[in-house]
């Protein structure tokens, strides 16, 4: 009896290690937030977002494909526009005048690169080149982005600002009356268009068109300074010269506007599909770096768990 009594004793020592094993086990597996399922359940969160991030970026980059080709064939068809102008009354930024208006052409929406930041810099040099004791500089801004950079230090010298212009596809006759309005409410001498320039998908060229006043024109041709092919035409019927060169610069202005809005556009669709191009690069290379963490620390919990079970078997051998 007395025998049989310790063997109770021991049996109920050895089985109280092994039940506790097996409770500290199952705790584990149904514990979310245990010190061994943390790790692994952080880094699989981590990989869902990362994925998600990376169906939006490509998902981004298809739309950006796809309005580039909408408007790259009218682009192309613009430039015909506005350099018989050029020829004709052309192109002198170096002109000296006493009031200049820079118009700066940006994006409404961000994730396209360094466009805009490009359009702001080159405006900021053309206001600092252009300001003196007796000239004046001011801005005309079109797009979101470029009103955010240029109201933090140069609110007082924005004299208009218009947004949401690619909320519809835009045509010459929304772009020509933006033109006369921004001529009916800014007196200018000179007009300096900043804007991004398309070449391919992964390049665009920051350019500044200039396009002057009638008076200047005028005073330009009497000076001898460069007018393209102006003077070797004759004027003929009623209008006199003054008035011709009234409607043909603002003729010139509607023209290079409506070029410098799609080149823009075009530069903004082309730099956004190259950004998310990289992004979902990005996306896939750290998701494969997140899945071999997730691998290698699911390795060493499960490596960690045999070696307790080993342990705890082999000291009930012993």
């Amino acid at each position: 009896m007395a025998m049989a009594a310790v063997l109770r004793r021991e049996g109920r020592r050895l089985t109280q290690p092994i039940n506790a094993l097996h409770s500290s086990l199952n705790s584990q597996d149904q514990a979310p937030h245990g010190a061994r399922s943390i790790s692994t359940q952080i880094v699989r969160n981590r990989m869902k977002s990362v994925k998600n991030i990376q169906k939006i970026t490509k998902a981004m980059k298809m739309v950006a494909a796809s309005k580039l080709r909408a408007v790259q064939s009218r682009t192309e068809n613009s430039r015909g526009l506005w350099q018989p102008f050029t020829a004709l009354l052309g192109d002198n930024p170096s002109v000296d005048v006493k009031k200049s208006v820079v118009v700066t052409i940006s994006s409404d929406k961000g994730l396209c690169g360094g466009i805009n930041s490009t359009s702001v810099k080159i405006s900021r040099a053309l206001q600092k080149l252009n300001s003196g004791p007796d000239k004046e500089t001011k801005y005309v801004i079109l797009g979101e982005k470029a009103k955010a950079q240029l109201v933090r230090d140069s609110k007082k010298d924005i004299e208009l600002s218009l947004t949401e212009l690619q909320k519809n596809p835009l045509n010459y006759t929304q772009v020509s009356v933006l033109a006369d309005d921004i001529l009916k409410n800014v007196e200018y001498d000179a007009l300096r268009i900043v804007f991004n320039k398309f070449q391919s998908v992964v390049q665009f060229l920051p350019t500044v068109s200039t396009v002057l006043s009638p008076e200047v024109i005028e005073r330009e041709a009497e000076s001898g300074g460069q007018l393209g092919e102006l003077d070797s035409y004759e004027i003929e019927g009623g209008e006199t010269k003054s008035e011709i060169l009234q409607n043909l610069s603002e003729f010139q202005f509607s023209c290079v506007m409506y070029n410098a809005v799609l080149e823009n556009a075009c530069s903004e669709q082309g730099a956004r599909m190259s950004a998310m191009d990289s992004s979902s690069r990005n996306a896939g290379e750290m998701l494969d770096r997140l899945t071999l963490t997730y691998n290698r620390t699911r390795q060493a919990s499960i490596t960690t768990e045999l070696i307790e079970i080993i342990s705890g078997a082999s000291a009930l051998e012993g």
